[in-house]
């Protein structure tokens, strides 16, 4: 079998049909954020046990919770002090602080850009609406157009002035290098035979993550030095008039995307009414759910040079997202959400204020960031300090990742344009490897499960072939998933892990099915949480391999923590403070499921 009928057998729109909505094959289907969303009144509340909130149980778990929340804190705490004797070490790396009497810790450097960088990103948030009210005034969209795509037409008109201003205030000349990019992906989806898109795409797509990488965004003086070496100085001199932010080339990861999703939905639009799509489901094109509006294809003539544009470069989600599809995007140019209220915008700035206030103050007095950059003796340190200084380190990547998904999501809600939250959960609340990865960065996992691994074949455990599958489909999903964020081993061994990770859940799953224990609920239920403390411990493992110590830091600190007794005593400690918070994190998801709240994370 040939490349090219390989792809097209992977993305057949008929088998895709089939997939897309076999809910026994693939867990694909609209979640409620956790938020005030219109959509949850319309669920039904689901069967669940009564609630143990006020059970004898449970009052001895939020004992165990409290004293645990304490010394997580605490500990970190003692050794962030000046009186400690390792503070000398990396007090060059604290900057003065806001809190009388300390310093704040902003030796990372994706926070330090982003703490940096607010005031200009907020005004840039205030701006923008502005100046959509502006240009909505001086070229209104008519009631006649209204129904024809009127409100798309102005929409997406501004969306792409701005987006062509946006790139040259940020990158200078080097916007020209994106809009190069931009105009040979789209004439790969509009020229290219309908059979050899998906081929064309992922075969440019894909190399073209690593070449952005490896040629440094193509710096004309290197352009220059092997097309016309004569010119290298003034290929140097272009270089200078990089904007804003001249290496574009970091953060256009996520731009690659939208020109994937882009095509593919093109793709699969060939030969699909958008009108007949509406009308079989029967549905009012204003209210049309995410789900709907991913799935969906917009019409025919939709898919311009224009849009394309306006949607790859939306200035609100062109840095760091969250993840918009194509689809989605021209629905909610065209008609305005019934989640766009002002009420609940506001509730959401409200939100990001607070969590940025919590990281202010973690930063404050937590230094796990500057202590971890000075090559420290680790084995100066305690079991316990240790672990709840990995533990703290992994809140302060959460948050680091949350601000800026938050304030740019924030950004596009005062736009009118509703992307998927990115993270639903706190990391602390979670005990599912593979649920785990539905909540965080979650509009990337369903950019992957919609373009990868649904058309790969989702996952399936009836037969062993089937399991087998199953474990290449994942494989192959967060190989790209670790491609994708750099090119680095450590983050492939990361994503392998994440998957070695989730086949003892699926083990645990096949050998003891929920339907066997019905009759006696409390003893599967203990059961569950003793597994989903092992599966806490692997994610903070991975996590901590993929995105803060590597797997050479892992290992020292796990023989540090484990070569005295007291270290394992610790370990066994902090088992029995995880088996009662997850107790807590199930009796939570019962709570949504009698809200008629359905997460899936």
């Amino acid at each position: 079998m040939g490349p090219l009928t390989l792809f097209r057998n992977i993305y057949d729109l008929d088998t895709l049909d089939t997939r897309f909505t076999s809910s026994s094959q693939v867990p694909y289907q609209t979640v409620i954020d956790a938020r005030s969303d219109p959509a949850t009144s319309r669920l039904k509340p689901a069967k669940a046990p009564p609630s143990k909130w006020r059970s004898l149980e449970f009052f001895f778990y939020y004992a165990v919770i409290l004293i645990a929340v304490l010394c997580m804190f605490w500990v970190p705490y003692q050794v962030s002090r000046p009186e400690d004797p390792r503070y000398g070490k990396y007090a060059h790396y604290l900057w003065p602080g806001w809190v009388p009497g300390r310093r704040i810790d902003i030796s990372d450097s994706q926070y330090y850009t982003f703490r940096g960088n607010l005031p200009a990103m907020t005004a840039l948030l205030i701006f923008h609406p502005l100046l959509r009210k502006g240009w909505n005034a001086v070229f209104p969209a008519s009631d006649k157009k209204e129904k024809s795509g009127g409100r798309l037409e102005q929409r997406a008109s501004f969306d792409f002035a701005f987006a062509i201003l946006f790139l040259f205030i940020l990158h200078g000349v080097s916007a020209f290098k994106i809009i190069v990019i931009l105009n040979i992906n789209y004439r790969l989806a509009t020229q290219l035979p309908r059979r050899y898109i998906p081929f064309g795409t992922w075969a440019f797509n894909v190399p073209l993550l690593f070449a952005n990488d490896i040629c440094n965004g193509y710096r004309f003086r290197d352009i220059a030095y092997y097309v016309a070496p004569p010119l290298q100085e003034w290929g140097g001199w272009l270089d200078s008039y990089g904007g804003i932010m001249s290496r574009w080339d970091i953060l256009f990861n996520i731009t690659i995307l939208r020109l994937i999703s882009f095509n593919m939905d093109y793709y699969w639009s060939l030969g699909k009414s958008h009108a007949s799509s509406i009308e079989k489901k029967q549905l009012n094109p204003a209210e049309l759910s995410e789900r709907d509006r991913v799935s969906i294809s917009a019409n025919a003539h939709d898919y311009t040079w224009r849009n394309f544009v306006a949607y790859a470069i939306y200035a609100p989600l062109y840095l760091v997202g969250p993840i918009l599809t194509f689809n989605d995007y021209i629905s909610q140019s065209k008609h305005k959400v019934a989640s766009i209220e002002r009420p609940r915008t506001i509730r959401y700035a409200i939100r990001f204020i607070l969590v940025l206030l919590t990281m202010e103050l973690l930063l404050h007095f937590n230094y796990v960031n500057a202590i971890s950059k000075n090559n420290p003796d680790w084995g100066s340190y305690t079991a316990a300090q240790l672990s709840l200084l990995s533990f703290m380190n992994l809140h302060i990547i959460w948050l680091k990742l949350l601000l800026p998904w938050r304030l740019f999501r924030l950004w596009s809600l005062v736009d009118g344009i509703d992307p998927p939250e990115n993270m639903v959960r706190c990391v602390s609340n979670n005990y599912s490897t593979q649920l785990f990865w539905r909540s965080w960065h979650r509009s990337y996992n369903r950019w992957i499960v919609r373009y990868i691994y649904v058309p790969l074949g989702g996952s399936s455990f009836r037969t062993w072939q089937s399991t087998l599958r199953s474990i290449f489909t994942y494989l192959l999903s967060f190989t790209f998933v670790a491609l994708w964020h750099d090119i680095q081993m450590r983050l492939l061994i990361w994503g392998w892990l994440i998957v070695l990770f989730m086949v003892p859940e699926w083990v645990a799953a096949w050998l003891f099915p929920k339907h066997k224990w019905e009759s006696r609920p409390t003893e599967y239920r203990m059961l569950c949480c003793v597994g989903a403390v092992g599966n806490v411990l692997m994610m903070i493992s991975a996590n901590l391999v993929g995105f803060a110590l590597g797997l050479d830091g892992l290992e020292v600190i796990v023989k540090s923590i484990l070569h005295t007794w007291s270290g394992v005593m610790f370990i066994m400690i902090s088992c029995g403070c995880l088996f009662t918070g997850i107790q807590v994190m199930f009796e939570v998801r019962e709570t949504e499921k009698r809200k008629g709240v359905a997460l899936k994370c």
